[in-house]
């Protein structure tokens, strides 16, 4: 598939999450909804991974430019994360463990689920 095909594609699951989000009758952000359901159509094969391959390449290797603008909104609120700089230092720091741990258990459970289907293709 092309780049604007995958760029499309992408761009119709984020439009149709942003249209769950203003049918739910609470406030969730169309971005979660729109990855899950990106999860959800790749685990069921609906969507291969080729379909958006060199796109998803492309987004996370330049990952890092997605990050300026909300850096550049947290300079902008200075004085108000001085203020509370002890309680969100606080949980930064008891968060990002639980973090690592849960990516590397999930990563770790991914591996092994893969090794257990290559077992089974080649039988």
């Amino acid at each position: 598939m092309n780049i604007m095909g995958e760029l499309a594609l992408i761009f119709g699951i984020c439009l149709v999450g942003e249209g769950v989000a203003a049918l739910l009758p609470v406030a969730f952000p169309a971005s979660v909804i729109s990855m899950v359901l990106l999860m959800v159509l790749l685990l069921t094969g609906v969507l291969k991974d080729r379909h958006i391959e060199t796109v998803s390449h492309f987004l996370v290797a330049n990952m890092a430019f997605f990050f300026l603008p909300s850096f550049v909104g947290l300079l902008e609120h200075v004085e108000l994360l001085k203020s509370s700089l002890v309680p969100i230092l606080l949980i930064v720091v008891l968060t990002t463990p639980v973090v690592y741990l849960v990516t590397g258990w999930t990563v770790r459970l991914l591996m092994l689920r893969g090794k257990g289907k290559e077992g089974k293709d080649r039988a």
